[in-house]
């Protein structure tokens, strides 16, 4: 095991480095991480590194040697551990799910949310995306039956935007009030 090891080590060390596609690797972390919905100061965050380098993975210029920092982002976009060389190489990332904290501490523990409801929806739940209102309503029909609405913004959102948000869920909450006490019964075609 130690010989192939170092196979592989002497391998890294005298690969040709001039070929490595920098600039496909920084498209392909700002792909995975505007996928995700992130920031380049979320990323950070998470990956225990600074915006700057965040940045600067993303840039694509070429280095010299392997940033340290690629193993710390890796995760954070839902890439295994080796994802970035292999794009280097001209590969594609391994993808794997990504965790997030919140939601792996529930999943750790015995939290009566995790046995009642979808990890979705716990971690919908447990999002850091601004709050903008929540809602039960009870279902017509079907005494004792509701449902519950969580509304979250844009984590990005400006004030604005949180305000057309709120705007547009106080429209679609009319509408789920009148929803008619028959469900077979049709509901008029301007929707009251």
């Amino acid at each position: 095991m130690r010989v192939a090891n170092q196979c592989g080590m002497m391998k890294a060390m005298t690969e040709d480095r001039t070929t490595w596609q920098w600039g496909k690797l920084g498209a392909a972390i700002k792909a995975a991480r505007e996928a995700r919905g992130l920031r380049q100061i979320d990323l950070a965050e998470r990956a225990g590194v600074s915006e700057g380098t965040v940045q600067n993975l993303e840039g694509g210029e070429p280095r010299s040697r392997m940033p340290q920092s690629l193993a710390k982002v890796e995760p954070h976009i839902g890439w295994a551990a080796g994802s970035g060389l292999a794009v280097l190489r001209g590969g594609e990332p391994t993808l794997v799910p990504v965790v997030h904290e919140a939601t792996a501490t529930l999943g750790r523990g015995n939290d009566p949310l995790r046995e009642k409801l979808p990890l979705r929806v716990v971690d919908e739940l447990e999002s850091d995306d601004p709050l903008i209102d929540s809602q039960v309503i009870q279902l017509p029909g079907i005494p004792g039956a509701r449902m519950t609405v969580v509304v979250h913004g844009s984590p990005d959102a400006t004030p604005e935007q949180i305000q057309e948000a709120l705007l547009a869920w106080r429209r679609a909450e009319a509408n789920l009030h009148r929803l008619p006490d028959d469900p077979d019964e049709p509901r008029a075609a301007n929707g009251q």
